[in-house]
């Protein structure tokens, strides 16, 4: 899926990802496919959606497109 980052938190290390179908999924640092553990507001994404560790819909393999 398709997306853009809405919120994130470098300091707890988790954020927002808001899905091309306008739902907004969590996801945690960790889930950032590069290793890099950050994102930027607004970054265009692709995500792998799935079910977190306590049951709630979250993004993963999250993957930053490239910048045009």
């Amino acid at each position: 899926m398709k997306g853009r980052i809405e919120a994130f938190s470098d300091h707890r290390g988790d954020g927002l990802v808001r899905i091309d179908n306008g739902e907004v999924l969590y996801f945690h640092c960790v889930s950032i496919a590069d290793g890099s553990r950050s994102v930027d507001i607004d970054d265009a994404v692709t995500v792998r959606r799935g079910v977190g560790h306590i049951g709630h819909d979250e993004a993963f393999e999250i993957v930053k497109e490239a910048r045009t």
